[in-house]
């Protein structure tokens, strides 16, 4: 009884141990970009001169990288400051908020409804819950994931430095100046 015991508590502190989140760094170098990306991904890529080109890659190797899009385009490892990729967004907490409004809106209708003989209690609870989770799946799987960071070319402080831009600002009602910080 006592192994079972030790063997039920080891169980349940490894499947409810903590696990970190934390995003995924950008390659470091071009060569190692087929580690994260493959041919027929979609990626936005900007080029050394601040242009951002949208494509599929077609082909990828150690040194270049082509793009079909409004016509094949090749790049030089040289000549890329940035590749971004849109991450895959799950539907699940669509689903998850569409159930709970769903079942709060059949909730209220059973409130509504119960000092009437005739309720539509047993239909509310099932009906507005499905409905819910329906839409809430459709408007998700419309909502498309984040854009991130797949490689970085190295800069003078390393691969992710920090830039600062300072640039006035002046309207009829305010003067000033904006600041900017990217890392």
């Amino acid at each position: 009884m006592r192994h079972t015991t030790s063997a039920v508590a080891l169980l349940v502190a490894l499947l409810a141990r903590p696990v970190l989140a934390a995003a995924q760094e950008p390659v470091a170098s071009f060569d190692l970009l087929n580690t994260r990306l493959k041919p027929g991904d979609k990626v936005w890529v900007t080029d050394a001169q601040g242009r951002e080109i949208e494509g599929k890659i077609q082909t990828l190797t150690p040194d270049a990288l082509t793009l079909r899009g409004d016509g094949a385009r090749t790049f030089a490892g040289r000549d890329v400051s940035l590749i971004r990729q849109r991450q895959p967004d799950g539907i699940w907490n669509g689903a998850l908020i569409g159930l709970a409004v769903g079942g709060g809106i059949a909730a209220a209708g059973c409130i509504a409804e119960k000092d009437y003989s005739d309720s539509f209690c047993p239909a509310y609870i099932l009906l507005y819950p499905a409905m819910g989770l329906g839409i809430g799946v459709g408007i998700d799987a419309l909502i498309p994931g984040k854009k991130i960071v797949a490689y970085r070319a190295p800069g003078p402080a390393g691969p992710s430095s920090a830039r600062l831009s300072i640039a006035p600002v002046i309207t009829p009602r305010a003067k000033g100046v904006a600041v900017l910080f990217f890392f």
